[in-house]
């Protein structure tokens, strides 16, 4: 089993930055990638950005593309998003993922979400 923790939410104004963290523990040399979600009440969740864990190869969503950034930190296995030019359309729970199947919304393990907040 792996465990994957965000940290790093909070309440930011638009036009801000924030970075969200991911630590993963337990059989850590299971994880091929890492990514992120957000999901806002009543809607289904959405994809975000992703890294393969050993070529750190990214690939993010349109809605964040120059906004964000996704990388990795491979000996302390920790995933991180850099979030710039933050919007409030960015307001949503933050979703921490490890292996998530491709092109799907689906992954072997998910954190418990941290709080994203964007005020106008």
């Amino acid at each position: 089993q792996v465990q994957v923790v965000e940290s790093g939410g909070g309440l930011v104004q638009a036009g801000g930055s924030l970075r969200l963290s991911c630590a993963a523990s337990g059989r850590t040399f299971t994880i091929y990638n890492m990514g992120w979600f957000r999901q806002t009440p009543g809607k289904e969740r959405e994809f975000v950005a992703a890294i393969s864990w050993t070529g750190g190869i990214a690939n993010y969503a349109d809605a964040v593309k120059g906004r964000f950034t996704i990388s990795r930190d491979n000996p302390k296995y920790t995933m991180y998003a850099q979030m710039n030019s933050l919007k409030p359309d960015d307001t949503a729970v933050y979703y921490c993922a490890a292996n998530i199947k491709s092109s799907t919304n689906a992954a072997d393990y998910w954190g418990q979400g941290t709080q994203v907040t964007v005020s106008s």
